[in-house]
């Protein structure tokens, strides 16, 4: 039986329309149920009506174009509740990235003979798949959050003038034990400590009754059956006015929050790995635009250029007057030059690969004190500028340094910024400092700081971390650590 999807197509073309109908049609594994909308005010009610599976956007509609569709499907926390794949007439680099950020899920570039179309079919399965590993996430955290606030909890007495247990309640049995069992004496509950545990819930204990504080510590019990039980025991002493008050506590079953956890930081760890790999991705991804951008529209730039200047010697020579369009001309290619060579440093600066990582910073730095009002200084060890940087390393330390000199031009209104970079007890340690506004009382992280948290996950990566600094006024200090191993690739 064929899986039924609903799909909301918005493309203004007949044509388009048709042939993306005639693709999906053509899919034998999925059935699809297609709603269409020539213009985005039309597929914003299609889609509140019937809530589609995903959607296949057209950019550019007569009322409004892909991001402003984006935008007024996105809600109050900033989500998109539908998975959305912009179908562009242009190859555009720049607005691919901004589609993405803005919440598309997907994008493909229309071509003239529509072999794009091809492509559908897979990339609807992909947002579908990630879609339901969304949910089943969602799903999963309010299952956890149930079992939170259900944990059965053992309630316990001991007496101080007996030594011993006096009551425990009736969910004891929970273990396997019953009452009189754990009622026999402390040896008893001793025994069921795993073993790696129990001298430190021993100490924990004597502690608490010395002292008279609180007690609170987690430790592995084994229940009756041989099942390991990870307990959260809580006490304080009653004080009743007596000489030797008791002692009463609970015994919390956390078993599932400590799995959960242990699947959690396993989930982080492979999100970790995930992001690492797609960075990886979009760095090489980078690097093959910028070279065919490059080879490809560069060249024909020049050549462009060299035509219209040849054209124009010419005319000279024959005793005429150079033609002003063409002189223009000519003005207007030295322009489309120098933005494909802007375009091609930002995507990925070629001493970067060439020169690598140091230079890669000074130059950066000169670049950043050209374009802004911002006097920018770099320096860098001899020693480290002697040490061999891995690749994937050295992409992490400049694109973390961008990034925060990125952020002192944009928002410290600084006159100011220095770079400092030097191996210092087996570590890399840089420095970005600037003489700017500095930070307000909440901090340099809220929750749209995307760029500060990718450079704190790069940092990461690598075993090494970053700490921001600073105080209103007095300028804001960003202090990168990678461990000296880490860099070369060890």
């Amino acid at each position: 039986m064929q899986h039924e999807i609903k799909i909301l197509l918005v493309e203004d073309d007949l044509v388009d329309r048709m042939a993306c109908k005639r693709a999906l049609a053509a899919d034998r594994e999925r059935r699809y149920v297609i709603f269409e909308a020539t213009t985005a005010k039309e597929g914003l009610q299609l889609a509140a009506a019937h809530r589609p599976d995903c959607i296949l956007l057209d950019y550019s509609l007569p009322d409004q174009n892909g991001l402003e569709f984006l935008e007024a499907l996105t809600t109050g926390d900033g989500e998109i509740p539908i998975p959305i794949m912009v179908l562009t007439g242009g190859n555009s680099a720049a607005l691919a990235v901004e589609l993405m950020r803005r919440g598309a899920r997907d994008y493909l570039t229309k071509d003239a003979d529509r072999h794009y179309l091809e492509q559908v079919p897979a990339a609807i399965e992909r947002m579908l798949n990630a879609q339901r590993l969304l949910e089943e996430k969602r799903q999963a955290e309010a299952r956890f959050r149930t079992l939170v606030e259900q944990i059965p909890a053992i309630t316990y007495i001991w007496s101080s003038a007996d030594d011993r247990v006096t009551y425990v309640s009736p969910q004891i049995e929970m273990l396997g034990f019953s009452a009189e069992e754990w009622l026999s004496g402390p040896p008893f509950h001793e025994t069921y400590l795993h073993p790696d545990d129990r001298e430190r819930v021993r100490q924990a204990v004597a502690v608490s009754r010395r002292e008279g504080g609180p007690l609170r510590v987690e430790y592995r019990l084994i229940a009756k059956n041989g099942d390991v039980f990870w307990l959260r025991e809580e006490g304080q002493i009653v004080k009743d006015g007596s000489l030797r008050p008791p002692f009463q506590g609970i015994l919390l079953d956390v078993t599932q929050s400590k799995l959960a956890e242990q699947t959690l930081q396993q989930s982080q760890a492979e999100l970790r790995s995930l992001a690492a790999h797609q960075e990886n991705i979009k760095e090489e991804e980078r690097k093959r635009i910028a070279q065919e951008i490059h080879d490809e529209l560069g060249s024909l730039l020049t050549g462009i250029k060299a035509y219209v200047s040849v054209s124009v010697e010419r005319s000279v020579q024959a005793g005429g007057s150079a033609d002003a369009l063409l002189i223009d001309a000519t003005h207007l290619a030295d322009e489309a030059i120098g933005a494909v060579r802007r375009v091609i440093t930002d995507l990925r600066p070629s001493v970067l690969d060439q020169l690598g990582v140091w230079e890669a910073m000074r130059w950066y730095s000169t670049q950043v004190q050209a374009r802004s009002d911002l006097v920018c200084d770099c320096t860098i060890d001899a020693t480290l500028s002697a040490l061999p940087i891995d690749a994937e390393v050295s992409t992490a330390i400049f694109r973390i340094v961008q990034e925060a000199l990125t952020n002192v031009v944009r928002h410290a209104d600084a006159s100011f910024a220095s770079v400092r970079a030097e191996a210092k007890n087996d570590e890399i340690v840089i420095e970005v400092k600037d003489d700017g506004k500095g930070m307000g009382s909440d901090g340099p992280v809220s929750g749209r700081s995307w760029g500060i948290l990718g450079m704190h996950e790069r940092a990461r990566r690598f075993g090494g971390s970053l700490t921001i600094s600073g105080q209103a006024g007095l300028g804001t200090t960003v202090e990168l650590r990678i461990p000296i191993r880490s860099g070369h690739g060890d």
